[in-house]
């Protein structure tokens, strides 16, 4: 019998122990355990444009009995990887978690996706597109039959200090500034990453853009120069957008300036619902 067949052979006949299912008596209920920094692509849907591929990393995790000895680190990645054909609209996941849960016969689990985004956008005077990129996220838990998703965002914007203009004769000092979000709505309801971004832009004193020709940057100086704004100013304009935004039921803002001229940052931090 060639060596091949008879390795197979062997292998058929010799039953693998599983040893995640042992018993274990030390008496712990593990309450999170699975793997992260998965690297994989996902396509994500975007809204007026064809869908998008993006490179991602996963962390997800399941809780594990105390009567169990250990998970199976490759069930998840099979799952993962089944999921990553679909077409992703973020509450989606609720989907690849329900089904990562079942086949880890665990109670509750959590899964999450971090991704650079790509939106085509538009020098404001030029019109000159280019494509901006932000880092988004896609967050799911759950823990029997309750559900919550989050989706994430982060936007780097302008700022322009109010105080620095009200005492100086000329000029006033500027910086980006990144708004970090996370905001929650029911499975059925959806909220577009693009208009999640303009919100968010339109709050800060001005937008940050890819691509800027000399008439772009004139206008973008003196729109930053029109609305100062401190981090207070841009957490709340958010704040009270979120708040009035129909399908959002719960939300949280994080506003960081790296200040031009101070040896720190200013920061804002709001978490509601």
């Amino acid at each position: 019998m060639h060596y091949g067949n008879r390795l197979k052979k062997r292998w058929r006949n010799n039953r693998m122990k599983d040893v995640q299912n042992t018993q274990d008596t030390r008496n712990v209920d593990i309450q999170k355990v699975g793997i992260k920094n998965v690297e994989l692509p996902l396509i994500i849907q975007r809204k007026n444009a064809h869908d998008i591929v993006v490179y991602a990393t996963a962390r997800v995790c399941v809780s594990l009995p105390r009567n169990y000895k250990g998970t199976h680190m490759s069930r998840f990645v099979e799952v993962l990887n089944e999921w990553r054909t679909k077409n992703l609209l973020g509450v989606d996941i609720k989907g690849c978690l329900e089904k990562i849960i079942k086949r880890l016969h665990a109670q509750s689990g959590e899964l999450e996706f971090n991704f650079k985004y790509f939106v085509d956008k538009e020098s404001p005077i030029t019109k000159l597109s280019a494509p901006m990129c932000y880092d988004c996220s896609f967050e799911g838990t759950m823990d029997g039959d309750d559900y919550n998703f989050i989706l994430g965002v982060k936007v780097p914007v302008t700022t322009l200090c109010p105080c620095s203009k009200e005492i100086s004769d000329n000029g006033a000092h500027n910086q980006r500034a990144m708004i970090s979000v996370k905001v929650s709505y029911d499975e059925n309801e959806h909220v577009w990453l693009e208009d999640l971004i303009n919100l968010i832009e339109s709050c800060a004193s001005c937008p940050v853009y890819p691509l800027l020709k000399r008439q772009d940057e004139k206008f973008v100086t003196e729109h930053a120069w029109d609305n100062p704004r401190f981090v207070e100013d841009v957490l709340r304009e958010v704040v009270v957008k979120l708040r009035n935004y129909p399908v959002i039921k719960s939300f949280e803002v994080d506003c960081e300036a790296f200040e031009s001229i101070h040896n720190h940052s200013a920061w804002a931090y709001q978490k509601e619902g």
